[in-house]
């Protein structure tokens, strides 16, 4: 029987005997070779036909036959099989006449180690071919497999090695306005999409091919062929392109009509001129979202208001003002993120219900607002203009008892009078209406919110949510930035923007500070985690026993202390600099971390960095509110980066809320980012009192 897995040899001899040899030293080697025994030449074709042979030793001495004969005959049937030649004698001149010929080496059985090695050569030599062969083979395969589905897919699909465009479909050479696939083969990427999109999409390009980029998507402003844009949304993912690294992007085909009823909903809804609600549906929208209680954060509506609109209308015309309306809109499309809300509300005016972090992140948004229009060139027809609005913002009282109508009508009246009011100073800003006449009101409310408060801290209804920071460069190292809430006595939770300004007003936050203090610890000690972050007040700041009293808790609970990083925020560091100097190192000697939050909006940063010893800077959020397509604002992050960098201290972007700032963030080189794109704040279940 044939031996399972026999390397296949022919042996063209005379003498049997001369089988055996070659079947005995080829086993020898370790080889378990099947030598079937040809002594005609004529019907060497057939035999390799049938056989497939992986090897032919010729012992050319016996053969009525030329070795080119016998070669040709190899070339036709099996073109890599290799050919030994066996000799009595062997000598160079031999080895030469029979490799010119075709044969790849001379043996002789007088010297079986010789022939035992070339063997061995020539069998792995052959292997070797044949599987990079098959290899090659099942990648064409695999390529024509990737090709069909990729020009027979509907969706839009390039792929990019290096920053160039290796491979694309017909759906993407369509949308982007080419007439074959080739036309964008070997362009950059970047060269399909608007200036401002650069960083963001540069960004994503590193992440994903560090693995790091998981199903988000990113917009972006695509410049077709015919010089028009279109906002688009990209899906990146990490893929191998003629084995070599690649990224995949894709556009989802068809994505805006998902189903043919939710279109209809928003044709229906929506403002033919902007696609956003029309004011009776975007009405209705913010009452719906004012009845649900906020996450965190505040809200605040903007009014958005072109300003000499009648001097636009003589311009381009009643009619294609509306042109003029909905290039606006597209404008501001770019600035929302989900969650935002946005309709027309009258004529030629806009208006946005936001949440954000602070209310400075909502005043940077606006002036983004501001800044982007100033700087756009519209093109209405045959014109083109600029022009520039007026961006009104009005506050959602946090401590209001209850948002009802009253209240949110009270808060766009607030948006629309300040746009009025920005207006007659020249337009072409943001702003806010001075509310000091409501410091009655205040007042009435920080009577309520002293009694709540004191009667939380003595009955110890106060909870703490973590919210999770995470690596932008490598490993979760397990690190939170905890928040504080209050319960009522119904056990409802209370936001701290509805009690902390009325706790600071009225000396209650080191009491509040100190159960947060101790309840972080408390969680430090119970659970295992890399770094929890705990902001502090002024009053403690300025506490002279604070720092006995962490030392007196730290051994009592006998915690690792790095595990703690206490915070700050930039204007108190600016207020109180020497203060916080003394405070810092006292944390580091008790081997406490110290952060600074809110970072990089004050009068000198940097003089900060090179003052205080710190672990941490946060990146103030409202750097992050159009950071994506500000490149000023991207200079500016990337300089407090790098000056961290310098004095080895990591960073933190604050209040990240989409993709887009995400993957700049990457390309400037931020270590970790937290918000609610990474995630919403979570309940920490503490029990016992803290204080």
């Amino acid at each position: 029987m044939r031996d399972q897995a026999a390397v296949s040899l022919i042996v063209m001899t005379r003498s049997e005997d001369h089988v055996e040899a070659i079947n005995s030293t080829l086993r020898n080697a370790g080889h378990p070779v099947h030598c079937t025994w040809l002594s005609d030449a004529g019907d060497l074709g057939e035999a390799v036909v049938q056989l497939n042979p992986e090897m032919l030793l010729v012992f050319i001495d016996e053969v009525w036959t030329d070795l080119s004969a016998i070669i040709a005959v190899k070339k036709q049937s099996a073109p890599e099989m290799p050919v030994l030649i066996v000799r009595e004698h062997v000598d160079e001149a031999a080895i030469a006449d029979a490799m010119r010929l075709g044969a790849q080496d001379v043996v002789t059985l007088a010297n079986r180690s010789r022939l035992q090695a070339v063997a061995t050569r020539e069998l792995r030599s052959y292997r070797l071919e044949r599987a990079l062969s098959a290899t090659l083979s099942s990648a064409r395969e695999y390529r024509e497999q990737l090709q069909n589905f990729l020009d027979g897919s509907a969706d839009a699909i390039t792929h990019v090695q290096e920053g160039i465009i290796v491979d694309t479909n017909n759906a993407w050479s369509e949308l982007f306005g080419y007439s074959t696939d080739a036309a964008l083969h070997g362009t950059p990427l970047m060269d399909l999409f608007e200036l401002e999109t650069h960083p963001a999409l540069k960004g994503a390009l590193v992440a994903c091919l560090q693995g790091k980029w998981i199903d988000h998507e990113l917009k972006v402003q695509a410049l077709l062929s015919d010089g028009s844009s279109l906002p688009l949304e990209l899906h990146l993912a990490k893929a191998d392109y003629d084995n070599e690294p690649a990224i995949r992007i894709s556009i989802t085909a068809g994505k805006k009509s998902v189903n043919l009823e939710n279109q209809l909903t928003d044709a229906v809804k929506n403002d033919g001129s902007t696609r956003f609600l029309q004011q009776r549906y975007l009405i209705d929208a913010i009452n719906e979202r004012c009845a649900q209680s906020i996450k965190g954060g505040v809200r605040q509506f903007a009014h958005i208001k072109p300003d000499r609109f009648l001097e636009i209308q003589t311009a381009i015309g009643v009619l294609a003002s509306e042109e003029f309306i909905g290039q606006l809109a597209e404008l501001l499309r770019v600035q929302i993120v989900p969650g935002d809300i946005c309709g027309r509300f009258g004529g030629n005016a806009l208006l946005v219900l936001l949440e954000r972090g602070t209310a400075r992140d909502i005043e940077t948004w606006a002036e983004n607002i501001v800044k982007r229009i100033q700087e756009h060139i519209f093109s209405i027809g045959d014109k083109t203009l600029s022009a520039t609005v007026t961006v009104g913002l009005g506050l959602l009282p946090a401590t209001a008892p209850h948002i009802d109508t009253p209240v949110i009508e009270a808060a766009i009246a607030d948006a629309v009078n300040a746009t009025r009011r920005g207006r007659e100073q020249g337009g072409n800003q943001m702003y806010v209406v001075d509310k000091a006449d409501t410091d009655t009101r205040v007042l009435a409310y920080d009577k309520i919110w002293v009694k709540h408060i004191k009667s939380a801290l003595m009955e110890n209804r106060f909870r703490l949510v973590q919210q999770p920071i995470a690596s932008l460069l490598g490993d979760d190292k397990g690190m939170f930035d905890v928040l504080v809430r209050m319960l009522d006595e119904q056990g409802n939770e209370v936001l701290p923007t509805e009690f902390i300004a009325a706790a600071e007003r009225n000396d209650l936050m080191k009491n509040i500070d100190r159960w947060v203090i101790g309840a972080s610890m408390s969680f430090c000690a119970n659970r295992k985690s890399g770094c929890i972050f705990v902001r502090v007040s002024k009053d403690t700041l300025l506490d002279k026993g604070i720092i006995a009293w962490l030392e007196t808790q730290l051994k009592s609970l006998k915690i690792d202390a790095k595990r703690l990083c206490i915070q700050v925020t930039e204007a108190m560091a600016t207020q109180h600099l020497e203060q916080t100097k003394h405070f810092a190192a006292n944390l580091r000697r008790l081997g406490l971390g110290f952060a600074l939050e809110h970072f990089g909006t004050g009068r000198d940063p940097l003089r900060l960095l090179a003052g205080i010893e710190m672990n941490f800077i946060k990146v103030d959020g409202s750097l992050m509110q159009g950071l994506s397509t500000n490149q000023l604002q991207q200079q500016r992050v990337k300089g407090l980066v790098e000056a961290a960098k310098k004095k080895q201290i990591e960073t933190i972007a604050e209040r990240v809320e989409d993709a887009n700032t995400m993957a700049v963030l990457w390309q400037l080189g931020i270590e970790f980012i937290q918000g609610y794109f990474v995630n919403v704040p979570e309940e920490v279940t503490m029990s016992g009192d803290r204080r």
